[in-house]
């Protein structure tokens, strides 16, 4: 499968090709049929694939070419096929305005794609490379071609209590989507240094986001909500503490093995407690020297192949041994692009975390 930019190079290749087509086919039929066409064609094509020299300079040739066929002919005398080169010479021209309007769309289109990476970064920072013997890696990629930020989200964030994530996805789409991201994170990051418990950090988004969903109208009002999973490493860094509301259970990865980490009980999402009085379970597990814990947005187990089946990162991933965070995030999202042929429909985010077998790794303290 080619890449955009090889296949925006081949694109390249084809002004000059309806140039020769265009001589070819007027030497090889009789003079009264005219490749004026193509000659006309080749300056439009290269407006929006070359620069404004290689515009010019294919216009120039293209008028040339015509020119050069006609003295061929003895038909520069002709006025019918003077006409034809008026034509070449027009389109020419045009190509060379519709580069111009081309240009300064995209270069908006580079102002706009710029801020978005801005806002990306100041939103969904990338969390510090390790804290103490956590190695950390995020991914994120949004499903809208030039989109940077989406309604999924993560967040890590060293505090008193240990090392605390979470990863999340906000129901919906559009800047609405992304408002209500800015809220869960300003909430998870201001409440992660000071709730004790993750149960209490569940409740406090929680009841943010209830305020905020009151202030809002129609559906938002009753249907604001966000899938999350919660996961705090205390220190050593020897185990893990999750309470899952309605996410995806995330994958601990060790030594070839895979093992998902459901919750012992299902939990509605983050924004929905007032249909449930049920607290947030807390579930533990081990988390030794040399293990991954893999957490993704269900833009990931819902990728489709051509066939329609879903991707399985559980299943996909069994039986590797990823080098560190950055290695098993790579292979993921390299993985999910092959499985969909580069079709992705979801926001996908990817928080990886490998407990480092080096214990004499300094503790370093990173607040994202």
């Amino acid at each position: 499968m080619t890449t955009p930019g090889e296949d925006r190079t081949r694109l390249r290749l084809l002004p000059p090709l309806l140039l020769v087509a265009g001589v070819v086919l007027d030497l090889a039929t009789p003079r009264d049929v005219s490749a004026a066409a193509c000659f006309s064609a080749a300056p439009i094509v290269a407006a929006p694939l070359l620069s404004l020299r290689g515009t010019v300079l294919v216009g120039l040739a293209a008028c040339a070419a015509d020119l050069a066929v006609l003295a061929y002919f003895g038909l520069l005398r002709d006025r019918g096929a003077y006409s034809d080169w008026v034509s070449v010479a027009t389109m020419a021209a045009l190509a060379v305005f519709l580069n111009r309007v081309l240009h300064r769309r995209e270069t908006r289109l580079r102002s706009v794609r710029s801020i978005a990476a801005a806002v990306q970064r100041a939103v969904l920072p990338q969390p510090p490379p390790q804290i103490g013997p956590l190695r950390i890696a995020a991914h994120y990629e949004a499903a809208q071609t030039d989109a940077q930020l989406g309604g999924d989200l993560y967040a890590v964030q060293d505090t008193p209590y240990g090392v605390r994530c979470l990863i999340g996805d906000v129901r919906g789409k559009g800047m609405g989507a992304v408002e209500t991201v800015t809220v869960v994170l300003g909430t998870f990051r201001d409440g992660a240094q000071r709730e004790p418990t993750l149960t209490g950090l569940a409740e406090w988004i929680e009841q943010t986001l209830l305020r905020e969903a009151a202030q809002r109208e129609g559906l938002d009002q009753v249907e604001d909500f966000t899938t999350a999973l919660l996961v705090e490493i205390p220190r050593p860094g020897d185990r893990v503490r999750l309470v899952n509301r309605g996410h995806p259970a995330p994958l601990l990865l060790l030594e070839g093995t895979v093992r998902p980490l459901e919750p012992s009980r299902p939990a509605l999402p983050l924004g929905l407690a007032p249909l449930s009085a049920d607290a947030s379970p807390v579930d533990t597990v081990a988390f030794p020297q040399g293990a991954s814990l893999l957490l993704y947005t269900d833009g990931v187990t819902e990728a489709r192949d051509r066939s329609g089946t879903f991707y399985d990162p559980a299943d996909r991933l069994a039986g590797q041994r990823p080098h560190g965070p950055d290695d098993l995030l790579a292979t993921v999202v390299a993985d999910v692009r092959r499985h969909t042929r580069g079709q992705i429909t979801d926001d996908m985010a990817l928080l990886a975390l490998t407990h480092h077998t080096n214990t004499n790794t300094n503790s370093r303290a990173g607040r994202v």
